[in-house]
């Protein structure tokens, strides 16, 4: 469903839309799949500033996701659709035939009383999880494996979905979501279907109100600072910033690659980088 425009009451909900939680069911999680959620302000474990303009926000619990998919073979039951304050997409509970629940990302179109499994021998639809030799290909996928066992890392904000595009050898060839293709392991395991709540990118906040309650903090302008804050500040009035866009810390701001080499890295996998 498109987002729901709000009553323009005033100049900051003027502008704004809210998500539509019509795809919702249940409002109180699984007590026994939540964890404390401690907050860390952007701080590291010396209490030293690492990440800038985090703080504050509405207090949250951690749900424990089922990345892995790992109960291999056993038939679950969708007993919810719920939301998850920690993403962007929506969670939904699995209840295995043998009474434990799971957390899993919520698919695209998927309802209450579907049946679920994951495996090798399970059935290529919607919400099932399969090692990536075992899907056909054209097939839309998400949550997908980087490494066997690891549990799924690309692919899981609202909206993703990825193509599986070749198979050769003991690799598979993936199209991801930012035009990127890249060679996977056909051990890892994704989910058919493309992931839920595809609006969410069409979400206007209308205010600054609503990003501290979300934990983000507001961010300065270089040019706005002094000499020794930014290497755009000072100046009489508004001057430029003289020179090319610099970070913080003086690195280039644009155009600056920061990936290493790839034999510290996968992008020997990589078989086309993202369009720009």
């Amino acid at each position: 469903m498109p987002p729901r425009k709000i009553n323009p009451t005033s100049a900051g909900r003027r502008n704004m839309t809210t998500p539509d939680f019509s795809d919702i069911t249940c409002t109180t999680p699984e007590k026994t799949l939540l964890r404390p959620l401690n907050r860390t302000g952007g701080r590291n474990n010396k209490g030293r500033l690492t990440v800038r303009h985090k703080g504050g926000g509405h207090k949250r619990q951690y749900r424990v996701i089922d990345f892995k998919r790992d109960k291999v073979s056993v038939p679950a039951v969708v007993k919810t659709v719920e939301y998850d304050p920690n993403r962007n997409t929506r969670i939904c509970l699995l209840q295995y035939v043998d009474g434990e629940k799971r957390y899993i990302l919520a698919p695209l179109n998927i309802k209450v009383g579907d049946k679920l499994m994951s495996g090798p021998a399970a059935e290529v639809k919607n919400g099932n999880a399969l090692p990536l030799r075992a899907i056909p290909l054209g097939t839309m996928v998400h949550n997908v494996e980087l490494t066997p066992g690891r549990g799924g890392q690309m692919a899981r904000s609202a909206g993703a979905q990825v193509q599986l595009l070749a198979k050769e050898g003991k690799m598979v060839t993936l199209r991801l979501p930012s035009g990127e293709m890249r060679l996977v392991s056909n051990d890892c395991y994704a989910t058919i279907g493309q992931l839920g709540n595809t609006d969410s990118k069409n979400i206007r906040l209308g205010k600054a109100g609503r990003s501290r309650w979300l934990g983000i903090k507001p961010a300065n302008r270089g040019v706005c600072m002094n000499p020794i804050d930014h290497p755009h500040g000072g100046g009489e009035g508004k001057s430029p910033i003289g020179g090319k866009p610099q970070t913080p810390w003086g690195k280039p701001a644009m155009g600056y690659k920061t990936r290493r080499g790839k034999h510290k890295t996968s992008e020997r996998y990589i078989v086309k980088h993202r369009t720009k």
